[in-house]
């Protein structure tokens, strides 16, 4: 039977995954290529800006991702990726179809799951449940 306290550890169930793709993708561009070289990437896959978009992209995955496994600015944070991930689709993705490796379905799912955490917020088991828990109680 379904209830709030399973819809609840379904939403940490997604929050926490989705984190942990962010961070570990975050983490790649930040000290594994480097900004410099995730802003060569952008600039020969056509993102516009790329100085700009490399070292904004890459925290934004690393900190938001953080953010997402731990609970906390969820929908800020969940936002924040959803944005990156329409990016990604339409300068990256979109032109090379739907199906994998290189088409828009796997970044299309992760903004399909970011904005559901934007709309549902983190769950009861997140910091921020934790918080309003104490609050309430």
């Amino acid at each position: 039977m379904l209830n709030v306290a399973n819809q609840s550890w379904g939403l940490t169930i997604l929050r926490v995954m989705v984190g942990v793709v962010f961070v570990v993708h975050g983490w790649q561009k930040v000290f594994v290529f480097g900004f410099h070289g995730v802003t060569a990437m952008f600039g020969h896959m056509g993102v516009p800006a790329p100085a700009i978009a490399a070292p904004m992209i890459a925290l934004i995955e690393l900190i938001g991702g953080a953010a997402l496994i731990l609970g906390f600015g969820t929908r800020v944070a969940s936002l924040l990726l959803a944005a990156d991930m329409a990016g990604a689709i339409l300068f990256v993705h979109f032109k090379n179809g739907f199906f994998g490796p290189k088409g828009f379905e796997y970044p299309l799912t992760l903004l399909a799951a970011c904005l559901c955490l934007a709309l549902a917020g983190g769950g009861a088991s997140s910091m921020e449940g934790m918080v309003g828990r104490r609050k309430r109680g």
